[in-house]
């Protein structure tokens, strides 16, 4: 699963795609589009921290080596053409691969 987020704290690269290494289960049949997944965190020294449910995945930040591009597809005055025009360019990913941590409470 791909999501894409607004970094909080690098103006220059302000746009990211988490990427999430494994399934999403629910309970439900209905899919996740427009749906709350989670909590997304930063620790004081950066470390991305994703909240599910009772679960927490610590993740790392990198430079993508090919950057995407988020496009609009937009029909013309004359109803016949069609242009595209870039919204947003990411350059960053939020890697989240390890297995969710159960949150304790006591």
């Amino acid at each position: 699963m791909v999501f894409v987020i607004k970094m909080p704290n690098d103006p220059e690269s302000n746009w990211a795609i988490i990427e999430l290494q494994g399934d999403l289960k629910s309970d439900s049949e209905t899919s996740f589009n427009n749906k709350f997944i989670g909590d997304l965190h930063f620790t004081k020294t950066g470390t991305p921290l994703l909240i599910i449910g009772h679960h927490i995945l610590y993740g790392n930040e990198s430079t993508m080596e090919k950057p995407l591009a988020v496009m609009e597809k937009v029909k013309l005055m004359d109803d016949e053409s069609i242009e595209y025009v870039i919204k947003k360019i990411i350059t960053k990913k939020i890697i989240f691969k390890t297995r969710p941590k159960p949150i304790v409470s006591l």
